[in-house]
């Protein structure tokens, strides 16, 4: 059986992330950790608000507080009810300690990561990509699949391929982990520049690949920058694509002056992103 980890903030339940993680446990006959992130210095609340308070508000602390454990509960309550009902092997794990290090250390041991897009672990909205988001991709130890809000199901594969190794890769495990999303439509999508030809990279040698793992895949390749003719190409389906995508990690200088990829399908798109690196 494959391990699969769902991370959940218990004070904002995401459905969606439940809603992917339960259907592809049931697919695939996996184990599901619900991975509640419990983190003792995040709270529904601002301490900053409570502060400047003139008047005593110790007990008005207390009662958020105690809101807080009883808005966890009732999460996981609603996942163990979902698990319950579709019939699959589940435990729960509470994170206590900071969310970010305690789920990078989740990922060590699990074959693939399951997160909302818009997941902040914060009281404060933040536009996708989030911080936390972010970080966790850049050092995270296996497979994600970055979810929209809203579940929808997939009916259509859009594999993102420029000829390098960790394209390939995300390929593979895309292939190994989620092989019943296999019998679905699959798009192999390529961009080169204006001047090259309308032939994959290594035309040969991936087209024999992928005869092996998608029988039914079509080749795309646009010409232009690769951000903007992948997002306008994926803007024209009718329902949005599993998109899979390679590397992300990056040094933390590179981070800062120019977007990955998955940055910018997780600002313009509301597809599902299957993100995996070496």
């Amino acid at each position: 059986m494959k391990k699969i980890i769902a991370a959940l903030d218990g004070l904002k339940y995401a459905e969606s992330t439940v809603q992917f993680a339960i259907q592809i446990a049931r697919e695939t006959h996996s184990h599901l950790v619900g991975v509640f992130l419990e983190d003792f210095s995040y709270h529904s609340y601002s301490i900053y608000e409570l502060a400047p308070r003139r008047e005593p508000w110790e007990q008005e602390l207390r009662k958020l507080n105690e809101q807080d454990l009883v808005s966890r509960a009732e999460s996981v309550e609603k996942f163990t009810a979902l698990c319950q009902k579709a019939d699959i092997e589940f435990n729960i794990h509470h994170d206590r300690n900071f969310a970010l290090p305690e789920l990078l250390h989740e990922t060590v041991y699990a074959d693939l990561l399951i997160i909302a897009k818009n997941e902040t672990l914060s009281p404060f909205p933040q536009v996708p990509p989030t911080g936390f988001l972010r970080d966790l991709l850049g050092d995270v130890q296996c497979p994600v699949l970055v979810v929209p809000e809203d579940f929808e199901l997939v009916d259509k594969i859009v594999l993102l391929y420029d000829g390098q190794p960790s394209s390939l890769f995300a390929i593979k495990m895309f292939s190994y982990l989620l092989p019943f999303m296999k019998m679905l439509p699959v798009e192999i999508l390529t961009v080169k520049p204006q001047d090259e030809n309308h032939q994959v990279p290594d035309n040969r040698l991936m087209k024999e690949f992928s005869r092996r793992h998608f029988h039914n895949a079509s080749y795309h390749v646009l010409h232009g920058a690769a951000e903007q003719e992948i997002v306008k190409y994926l803007k024209e389906s009718e329902k949005p694509p599993l998109v899979v995508l390679g590397a992300y990690q990056r040094n933390l200088v590179s981070r800062w002056f120019r977007q990955s990829m998955a940055d910018v399908l997780m600002e313009k798109l509301d597809s599902p992103l299957f993100i995996a690196h070496t």
